[in-house]
């Protein structure tokens, strides 16, 4: 049975992704370029079945699905209807054997709820961490939580940690509270806060994936702010530092534009790191996503954006 303490609408949400789970379902979300690329081939205009539904969010008829899901979906608010056709609002990927709920293609929304390759890149970062992690974790927070994968993957890998998935956005809030229960993850809370500025006390694990980009639309899922988009990366640095545990890691998934062959991203985090007497590393996972993005003003003068890894481990 769903949570009964969702309200009715998404505990609709819970029973329709269980429903997909039974039928077998699974999809893993592309960049926003290739799935409109794969969209745009002859004879997907219009979906066929499930994952063309819910995974390429392809319009359909009416018949394509049995009307307990058509029900479901109208109960939580996430089918449309345009000239005859249906849509569903909202998309579901696999991840560590879980489903989840989030934005519809294309996620031009304001309050547009992310998950894609960067989401993936995340989950691995965060697993890598939690192997390699021998200390106990007892209170965890997934900045800028989104639909909630970082914070789930955590409270599940340490069902005794209490987890704050936190956000601004009401969409993603509601969006990793479902996910949560379809994952089975009770010791994960989403809650509203900018930053940490809603949670209080230490953390012995902070994981973040925010957005990185510069966006001339400046949606919350994509504007990362600042110069070249590291601007929250950096904010989310600084609250991490004043808020780590003795033992405590941070985990930021991020993304670096190189300019010239430097990264003014890790410079920026270096001279916050100088002082603090934690230790750290610092990779790239991808030397080269969003490649479509150096044709934009904003990276002009950019060779290309990278997938990096900060970890930052504060001393006991």
């Amino acid at each position: 049975m769903p949570d009964p303490s969702l309200p009715p609408a998404d505990q609709a949400l819970v029973t329709l992704v269980r429903s997909l789970a039974e039928r077998g379902y699974g999809f893993v979300t592309a960049t926003p370029l290739s799935h409109a690329r794969v969209n745009a081939r002859p004879g997907n205009a219009e979906a066929r079945n499930l994952r063309d539904v819910f995974g390429w969010s392809r319009p359909f008829r009416p018949n394509l699905l049995p009307p307990p899901m058509l029900d479901l979906m109208r109960a939580g608010g996430v089918l449309a209807e345009a000239g005859g056709m249906l849509r569903s609002l909202l998309r579901v990927s696999s991840l560590e054997g879980m489903l989840f709920l989030h934005s519809a293609f294309p996620t031009a929304e304001a309050d547009a709820v992310f998950f894609g390759p960067d989401t993936y890149r995340f989950a691995n970062a965060i697993l890598a961490e939690l192997e390699r992690r021998q200390a106990p974790v007892r209170r965890a927070v997934d900045i800028g939580c989104g639909a909630g994968p970082g914070g789930i993957l955590v409270a599940r890998a340490r069902p005794d940690a209490a987890v704050a998935m936190v956000d601004i956005n009401g969409a993603a809030l509601r969006l990793a509270r479902v996910n949560a229960v379809l994952a089975g993850a009770s010791n994960a809370e989403a809650r509203h806060s900018d930053l940490l500025s809603g949670v209080e006390g230490e953390f012995d694990l902070v994981v973040a994936n925010p957005p990185y980009l510069v966006d001339p639309a400046q949606r919350a899922y994509r504007h990362g702010g600042g110069d070249l988009g590291a601007g929250l990366s950096l904010a989310i640095l600084d609250a991490a530092l004043a808020r780590l545990a003795p033992g405590g890691t941070l985990v930021l998934y991020t993304g670096a534009a190189v300019v010239k062959g430097e990264d003014p991203f890790r410079s920026a985090a270096e001279e916050r790191l100088a002082g603090s007497g934690a230790r750290w590393r610092y990779r790239e996972m991808d030397p080269d996503v969003f490649g479509e993005e150096l044709e934009t003003p904003a990276y002009a003068g950019a060779d290309r954006i990278a997938a990096v890894v900060l970890t930052v481990n504060r001393r006991e």
